[in-house]
């Protein structure tokens, strides 16, 4: 039988190595060794998408791979989830994730919500040409902790600055963190529409949430 560490490396190679079938069958393997479920995911899957994240920063992976490597992290995911103990599930921070109305390109927004996923936020993803409004009511409906919005479009950049007016109007402001991103977007930008954060990539984006919600 193979060691605890042997398997938690198979898991991160496999999402690595974007096998789905072989993160699978490791997963299945590694519960029925009797280890714990959220070492599995965060120690194997996690540890295998923030590596596939760092190939596609030195552009070695393409967003094509890193597609497929999430894939196969999903696929483990599907096997460990089950396993968590019930306050694994329920400490986790809520995020609402989407690409402002006007604009369809979410490719971006989809890496995003991957990272953030396999960093172990629970993420509400509203999709791409999201109306406005709809972030603040998902944020209230949900109690998020934060909003991430993005869009690849000049056009459509002043959505953001729109959601953070009606956050104000609606009385949530003060307990929802802002975080945005894509192309035409800066931290400039964020500064001066009032967001508390920009990230450039998928990877920055979740040392940016954990930062802005306080997480080691």
């Amino acid at each position: 039988m193979s060691s605890k560490e042997e398997l938690l490396q198979k898991l991160s190679d496999g999402v690595v190595e974007m096998e789905e079938d072989d993160v699978v069958k490791t997963a299945q393997e590694y519960l029925n060794a009797g280890y714990p479920a959220f070492d599995g995911i965060m120690e194997g899957l996690v540890d295998g998408m923030n590596r596939a994240g760092r190939l596609f920063e030195e552009e070695e992976y393409f967003v094509t791979d890193i597609l497929l490597c999430s894939d196969a992290m999903y696929a483990g995911l599907d096997v460990l989830r089950p396993y968590l103990p019930d306050e694994e599930k329920g400490n986790r921070k809520k995020g609402i994730i989407g690409v402002v109305e006007g604009d369809t390109h979410d490719i971006g927004k989809n890496l995003v919500k991957i990272m953030l996923e396999t960093a172990g936020f629970h993420i509400l993803d509203l999709g791409r040409d999201v109306p406005l409004q709809k972030f603040v009511d998902s944020a209230k409906e949900e109690k998020a902790d934060f909003i991430c919005m993005s869009t690849l479009m000049t056009t459509t950049m002043n959505g953001m600055e729109e959601v953070i007016n009606r956050l104000e109007k609606a009385g949530i402001r003060d307990k929802v963190k802002v975080m945005v991103g894509g192309g035409p977007v800066s931290q400039k930008y964020a500064d001066k529409i009032g967001a508390d954060g920009y990230s450039r990539n998928a990877a920055e984006a979740v040392k940016l949430a954990k930062k802005l919600l306080n997480i080691e």
